[in-house]
């Protein structure tokens, strides 16, 4: 194989795998979109968070790192079904296990959590 050929390749891998995760998201968006708005009995059952890692090079060679950090809340419901959430920093420091409220959502969408 020549190396045109193999960069063709390659070049649709990435388009593809760029197709694939929009549309994903965009199907996922519309599916929370087209959910009923629910507010069921809830408690916090457990918290969580997911700190990425990205390492870059800028023009002139210099490495940066950058940090994120994703944060999850686990519910239970009245039924024993768990649901996890990924939710904002400041609705993650106001939560604590064992918190119990009323629980709104859509979808896979989280739109708050109303303690009692």
């Amino acid at each position: 194989m020549n190396m045109r050929f193999m960069f063709y390749i390659v070049f649709a891998l990435v388009i593809g795998t760029f197709i694939f995760t929009a549309v994903k998201g965009i199907a996922q968006w519309n599916k929370n979109n087209n959910s009923p708005r629910l507010t069921v009995d809830a408690t916090v059952v457990a918290k969580r968070t997911q700190v990425s890692h990205n390492h870059h090079t800028d023009g002139n060679g210099a490495m940066h790192m950058t940090t994120s950090t994703s944060y999850y809340v686990t519910f239970q419901v009245e039924s024993g079904d768990r649901i996890e959430f990924h939710v904002k920093s400041f609705e993650y420091a106001m939560l604590v296990e064992g918190d119990y409220g009323k629980l709104t959502f859509q979808g896979t969408r989280f739109l708050g959590f109303d303690r009692m």
